[in-house]
């Protein structure tokens, strides 16, 4: 597939991501696809991929990924983008769930999709963990905010 058609359907993913629509975004995926959330350490499969769009949708009601670069090689995509909103919602991490602090967040991240027959196979994404909970001032005293 052309370097020009990855970039568009990654444009897409992004899209539908922000749109909120949880299913289009797994649909988006290969039946045997993964999302593997860095920063998390966490491994999504099937309809669990859209499970992350939903922990930031409510964490973040007002989130936009902000696209600054493409980089495209064969069926690899790269995307340099930040992560914005207002924490008003709880985040809930592995570890336990950080309540609504109504701090804004403009976190950066990098994305890279491993694309096959025009759908993502893999989605690595390595969003800055430090930099979100620095952010939303929680980073120093991690431990207390967060509730099991």
């Amino acid at each position: 597939m052309s370097a020009e058609k990855n970039e568009q359907i990654i444009r897409k993913l992004y899209q539908v991501a922000e749109e909120q629509k949880i299913q289009e975004f797994v649909d988006m995926f290969t039946g045997d696809g993964v999302f593997i959330d860095a920063s998390a350490g966490k491994e999504y499969r099937g309809a669990e991929i859209g499970r992350t769009v939903e922990i930031y949708a409510k964490a973040f009601p007002d989130m936009h990924r902000e696209l600054y670069s493409f980089y495209l090689t064969g069926d690899i995509v790269c995307v340099e983008l930040s992560l914005n909103g207002t924490h008003k919602g709880p985040l809930m991490l592995p570890m336990g769930t950080i309540p609504a602090t109504g701090k804004k967040m403009s976190t950066p991240c990098a994305d890279v999709f491993h694309i096959q027959n025009g759908k993502v196979k893999i989605f690595h994404c390595y969003p800055s963990g430090t930099v979100l909970l620095e952010q939303l001032g929680v980073l120093e005293n991690l431990k207390a905010v967060l509730q099991k």
